[in-house]
Parts: C-alpha cells; sequence; structure tokens
C-alpha cells in the first residue's frame, strides 16, 4: 500500500483538536513519538504545536504535491504550502509576523517509514523566495552577466 501523501499534508493545514493530547494522538497515527526531524528529535506534542502555527499563521491554506517517489520504506514528496500570512511564522531565520501578503513555500521532504509511520524526515524548504514575497527579507537583483542569473536565466 501507497503512502498517503495527501493525509499527512492534511495535518498541517486542516484544523487539529484543541486538546494537546488530543492533537499528539492525532500525530501519532502518521509518525513515531518521537520523530527525528533533521537530526532532531521532535514528540507528537511539539508536532502539533507547530502545526498550529503554521495554520495560525496562514489564512486558506493551499497545498499542492508536486512529486512523490515511494520506495516502499522511504517516500520522497516535493509539495508547496501557500496562503494569506496572517499571523507570525517560526522560519529558520526567526519569527516572522504576519504580512498580509501571500506566502508560497517549496518543500521537499524525504521520509523513512517504519511500521508504516514516518519515523525520520529529512526537509529541505525554500524559504528565501516565500520571506522576500512577505518582505521578511530584501534579496539585491543579481548582476547580469552571471551564467544562470539575471539576464541569462531567462534565455
Amino acid at each position: 500500500m501507497a503512502f498517503d501523501v495527501e493525509r499527512l499534508l492534511r495535518l498541517w493545514t486542516d484544523p487539529i483538536p484543541g486538546d494537546d493530547g488530543a492533537a499528539a494522538a492525532v500525530f501519532r497515527e502518521l509518525y513515531s513519538d518521537p520523530v527525528t526531524v533533521n537530526g532532531a528529535p521532535l514528540t507528537a506534542a511539539d508536532l502539533g504545536v507547530r502545526a498550529r502555527v503554521m495554520q495560525a499563521a496562514l489564512e486558506r491554506p493551499e497545498r499542492e504535491v508536486l512529486g512523490v517517489v515511494d520506495a516502499g520504506t522511504s517516500v520522497a514528496v516535493a509539495f508547496r504550502f501557500a496562503g494569506r500570512h496572517v499571523g507570525p511564522l517560526d522560519t529558520p531565520a526567526g519569527r516572522v509576523p504576519a504580512s498580509g501578503k501571500q506566502l508560497d513555500l517549496r518543500i521537499i521532504d524525504i521520509l523513512t517509514l517504519t511500521e508504516g509511520r514516518i519515523s525520520s524526515i529529512w526537509m529541505v524548504a525554500a524559504w528565501l523566495a516565500a520571506l522576500a514575497a512577505v518582505d521578511a527579507v530584501h534579496v539585491q537583483a543579481a548582476a547580469d552577466g552571471l551564467p544562470g542569473v539575471g539576464a541569462d536565466a531567462a534565455q
């Protein structure tokens, strides 16, 4: 049976139970407790807190699966999360206050499955473009003439 990627993404965009114990139980259905994320252990309760922060930060969240490679005990998922940025959001650059602008984040997760549940995740997200879109960072235009950058990239 293939891993249910849509069910996984719904945990992060659809409201989860308000009770912390019930929220953790929902995450334990798909995740080990603890689960290792980029080398650090996180509990099901930690995942619930992260999901609530994401859900509070993005109004009318959208999710789109861009690609899936399912190798049985390992699944790679490329996807995007988007929505209007209406609440504070924790990012690698720090907490970003609400901007009211559209935030579009592209993510790749490599999931390791143990007994059908996610036991480890290596995650990479394209935060720079998303943060620039909500004016949390400012990116200088690239100099023309660099291969693959600026005017050359458009050709």
